[in-house]
């Protein structure tokens, strides 16, 4: 009886020790969808990160608010214009640089007046993170007029001398209602 016991357990090891050394025909489908979700995984991991960034920089800011390409995420900006909800999208190299749409939106709903702000752009340090000024741009924005007072404004903006990939940050900021134009009246001769 001990034989046969003995006997049967080798013959099951066996067994299984040849269907473990056979190649499972599922194996190199199961290796690519692994090979997939680690892209997605790092592609999620590098989204969280950039975001974690721009709500950092965002908490140390006192004026303006900053957007990172990388993050992919809108920001609020609380202002002389209202609560504003920001964000940039459709980032595409040209010629003289990057274009891109600026989005802003008052969160209460209330029209938009007319307004200008500042926007600056440039790379981040690759070390601390932070924008780098030294070769930091600026230009000056005016919203659009608009036929209909709307909550919403874009602005297709364009960020010079830079390249899709070094565009580490936008700054938007001193956002600020135009002063009225006086009109001088005309004088009798």
């Amino acid at each position: 009886m001990k034989r046969y016991f003995f006997a049967t357990l080798a013959v099951s090891a066996l067994l299984t020790v040849t269907g473990c050394a056979q190649k499972n025909p599922q194996l190199p489908e199961l290796k690519s969808e692994v090979g997939q979700l680690n892209q997605k995984l790092g592609r999620l991991t590098d989204l969280a990160s950039a975001l974690e960034q721009q709500t950092t920089l965002n908490r140390q800011s006192t004026d303006g608010l900053y957007l990172l390409p990388a993050a992919k995420s809108a920001a609020v900006l609380k202002g002389e214009i209202g609560a504003l909800n920001v964000s940039l999208t459709n980032l595409v190299s040209d010629t003289n640089g990057v274009q891109g749409i600026l989005h802003i939106k008052n969160i209460s709903g209330q029209p938009l007046p007319m307004f200008t702000a500042s926007l600056d752009w440039g790379q981040l340090d690759p070390v601390t993170g932070k924008p780098l000024t030294v070769d930091m741009q600026t230009q000056k924005l005016m919203s659009s007029p608009t036929l209909l007072p709307s909550a919403e404004q874009t602005l297709d903006v364009s960020f010079r001398n830079i390249r899709l990939e070094t565009l580490g940050f936008i700054r938007l900021h001193h956002i600020a209602v135009p002063e009225p134009v006086q009109q001088v009246p005309a004088t009798a001769q």
